[in-house]
Parts: C-alpha cells; structure tokens; sequence
C-alpha cells in the first residue's frame, strides 16, 4: 500500500477517534461533577486512591501490553497471517497467567497495604474495601481484553472505538442517575456499576474481534520460541512499567499516606481534565502508532522517521492549541464545572498539562524503539530516569514541602526523558537526533513562546469574567493558529494545507 494510502488511513482514523473522544470527553466531565458533588470529596479522593493501589499491579499486564501490539502489527507488516494466529493465542495464554498473578498479589500485599498503610477514615474503610474488590475485578477484566483490543488497533480499525464509546457513555450517564436515585452507600454502589460497564465493554470488544478476524479464535497452543520472544521482549518492558506505574500511581499514594484523601481528589479532578484534553492526542497517536511498526517491518526507515517527525511536531500543536486557554482560565473552568473545587486542584491540573505537553512529543518516539524490539538499553535508561520521581518526590515531601513538589519533580524527569530518547533512538536506528531537536523541540518551543503573548496581554485588559473567558479562548486559538502556521510548518506543510482548504472550500461550494 502506497504511502499516500496510509496517511489517508491516519487521517480517517484520527478523525473517527476524534468523535469516540468527543463523547468521552463530554460525559466524563459532566459525570465527574456529578460524582464528585453526589460522593463528596472525601469519598472521591478515596475512590482514586484505592483504585491507585489496584493500577499499582499494572506493570505487569502494561509490559505484556506492549509487546502484543508491537507483534501483532509486525505480523501484519510482513503480512505472515500464521505467525499472527500464533502470536494472538500465545498472548491470550500469557495475559491468563498475568490476571491470575494480578489477583494473588491485589488479595495479598496489596489488600495489607490498603487496610494498614492508606490514609483512610476508620468509618470508609468498608466502603474502601468494596471499591478495592471490584477494582481488582474490572483490571483482571481489562488485562484479558488487551489481544482483543491489540488485534483491533494493529488492524486500525478505529471506528470500532466510537461504537463502543457510545454503549459506554450511555452506561456512565446512567451510573450518574442511578446513584442520585438509590440510598444505597453511593461510594460502594459506584464501584459496582463502574464494574458492570467494564464488563460490557469488554464483552463488546471480544465479540467484534471474533466476528471480523480469523487471528481472534483462540486454539490453545504453547510455542516455545513465541513465548521466549514475547517474554523476553515484555521482560525489558517490565521495568519501563514499573517506573510508569510507580511515576503516576506511586505518587498519587504517597500523597495520601502524607496529606489524606482530599489531596487525592485534587489529583483525580486534575486528570480529569488532563484526560479530556490530552485524549485528543492519545486518538491521533493511536491511529498512527501502527503506521510506524508497520513501515519499521516494511524497512521503509525514510517514510517511518517522516511519520515520527510529524506525529512528535503534530501532537504538540494540536494538544498546545486545546490547552492554552484551559491554563490560562483553569480556575475559571473548574469553579464553572465543579461547583466544589478541592484545595490544589487548579494548580494540579495546570502542572499535570504541562507534563503531558512534554509527553506528547515523546510517544512517536517510544513507538520507534518498540518497533526496532532492541528495547534493552531504552528501558533500562528511561525506565531508571523516571524510577527516581518516587525517592526525589518522597525526599521533598519529607523536608515538609507542598505537594506540587512532586509535580516539579514529575516534569523535570520528563524533559531528562524526552532528551534520553532521542539520544538511544539515534543509536537504535538511523535516526537524526539533531533533526528532530530543530525540527521538532525548538519549533514547539517557539510556536509557544509566540502563541502567549496576546492572550497574556488580553487578561490584563479584559475584567468581566465570562467575557474574559470567551475573549482568551478566542485569541488563543487564533495566536496558536497563525503561530503554527507561519512557526511551526515547514513551506511544504503549508502549500499541502492550503490545497486541502482550497479544496474543501470548492466541494462545498459545488
């Protein structure tokens, strides 16, 4: 297939993942205001902890994770359709042993952890057991879907996504009334019906990969060589996780152990909103993250490092354009959204996107090194930068300092990241680190150093809050626009966008 044919794909894709985003983004940030104000904020920051505890022994499905993506779009790439019925039952067998692993360590060390360790009032601790049980119920669900999501996303068959979006924001919002409705305890009966809607998305995911892929009925086989490969390969991705997992989870719990669950409330508020904007680009990864393993198998190395360049550039500019005005007006939004604001919550939220800016250049990135499967040195490297936001976080928090400590923390490890990247990229593949860094890194930089000046200057003028607010988003996306355009884009870029306006307009017309 031409390469042409595949940027229409991506295109088609990130569109159709757009709209499954969009009724996401929509319902989960009306129903969070509803289960915030309906549990009260304790009970939501209690919500998030224990569920963190669960999410703590993700490490161990996220490396296995990996590996079933990478393999199956490899597979695909060379278009070896027996190897790829092997690799699905093998990753079926291996995610089975992986749930069960999960569920004795989540009844174990983590069930100790929860009832002797979590600050957690003595009279919610009932409530906090429910909520742990049905978590561990919901994540052994979700850890035997990955091959079936895996098998959907390496076909890129993205509107399958916004089907079944739309069967799970339906559930949520009725999760919303029911807990108004019942006197039931509102934090136990939450945990059950967000159990009952992972269950139905799963279902629906499993019966779709059945029906349309041959690869997706499982044969019970046990192939050696596969399975030393796939663990071998998951073994390295193991310790990238345990630092993903201890960078995100292992704060947000020892933030509870110093400072109690309203602190977790602010954190689970602030991603939140860190999801609802962020996922627009998670959607645009997605639909080309296949593109990129694809072409590393095709040894199309020119057409793969195009698509890193642009997915790393693309990223930036599109989640920087939906992010300025929220941190620019985040106190605003979040008094308008939740009625309640917990303590820390804007200054969380605003932390938590810068992070996830840097972030988003990094993620073509990542995809390339587990394309190449010499992953070795790259999780090793960037898995041990970001293990220290646990000891460096602790430290601080230790010497009595704010919680956004760890946020500063966060952050700083990230860009040491991104850096470290691009430095074993270039030693992976034939890469041009320094390409990248001009093309890339300083263009983001300067498209967002230009992009603040008239919204910096509208805010100082402008004194009626909600004209205040509309006058920022509206010179924002305009700043941002003009800034990307004649900034960020190459004159190639720019020739290509304005025959895709001028032809858009024409088709309209016609």
């Amino acid at each position: 297939m031409s390469n042409s044919a595949n940027n229409k794909r991506i295109a088609k894709n990130t569109i159709l993942l757009y709209f499954r985003m969009l009724l996401t983004m929509g319902v989960s940030l009306y129903t969070s205001r509803i289960v915030l104000n309906t549990l009260g904020v304790e009970d939501f920051g209690i919500y998030n902890v224990v569920g963190g505890v669960v999410i703590m022994f993700s490490f161990l499905n996220s490396s296995m994770s990996s590996a079933t993506q990478r393999f199956l779009s490899f597979e695909l790439g060379k278009g070896d359709y027996e190897q790829l019925k092997k690799v699905f039952s093998m990753s079926v067998n291996i995610h089975a042993v992986i749930a069960i692993a999960i569920f004795i360590l989540a009844e174990t060390i983590g069930l100790w952890f929860l009832n002797a360790k979590l600050n957690i009032p003595d009279q919610r601790m009932e409530a906090a057991n429910w909520v742990y049980q049905f978590s561990i119920l919901s994540f052994m669900l979700t850890v035997m879907g990955v091959p079936y999501n895996a098998t959907i996303i390496a076909h890129e068959r993205m509107n399958v996504y916004a089907w079944v979006s739309i069967i799970e924001v339906v559930l949520k919002l009725a999760i919303v009334f029911v807990l108004v409705w019942f006197g039931f305890d509102k934090l136990k009966l939450y945990a059950v019906l967000v159990f009952g809607v992972t269950t139905v998305t799963w279902t629906s995911y499993r019966f779709y990969c059945k029906q349309h892929f041959t690869e997706s009925k499982y044969r019970f086989a046990w192939d050696k060589s596969l399975f030393k490969t796939l663990m071998n390969y998951a073994g390295w991705n193991l310790f990238g996780n345990v630092a993903a997992v201890a960078y995100n989870q292992g704060i947000n719990i020892m933030l509870n152990i110093f400072f109690g669950p309203v602190i977790n409330a602010s954190r689970g508020i602030a991603y939140q909103v860190n999801g609802a904007v962020s996922g627009f680009v998670s959607n645009f990864q997605m639909s080309m993250n296949p593109q990129i393993v694809k072409s590393y198998a095709a040894n199309e190395q020119k057409y793969m490092q195009q698509l890193i360049f642009q997915g790393s550039k693309y990223s930036f500019f599109l989640l920087f354009f939906l992010t300025l005005p929220v941190l620019l007006q985040t106190e605003t939004l979040l008094r308008w959204w939740l009625k309640i604001v917990p303590d820390y919550a804007v200054l969380f939220c605003q932390l938590i996107l810068v992070d996830t800016l840097i972030n988003c250049i990094s993620g073509p990135l990542m995809t390339a090194a587990q394309a190449t499967g010499k992953i070795k040195v790259y999780q090793a490297i960037v898995g041990g930068i970001l293990l220290f936001n646990v000891p460096v976080s602790y430290l601080f928090l230790k010497l009595g300092y704010e919680p956004q400590v760890t946020l500063f923390v966060t952050i700083s490890l990230s860009l040491t990241a991104l850096l470290a990247r691009l430095i074993i990229l270039r030693n992976l593949m034939n890469f041009s680190a320094k390409e990248f860094i001009s093309q890339v890194l300083l263009k983001a930089l300067l498209v967002a150093a230009l992009s603040l000046v008239l919204p910096l200057l509208a805010i100082q003028f402008v004194e009626q809050e909600v004209i205040r607010f509309f006058c920022i988003c509206l010179i924002s996306a305009l700043s941002v626009s003009l800034m990307v355009y004649f900034v960020g884009l190459k004159q190639q870029e720019r020739d290509f966008l304005k025959i895709k306006i001028v032809q858009a307009i024409h088709k309209k017309r016609n």
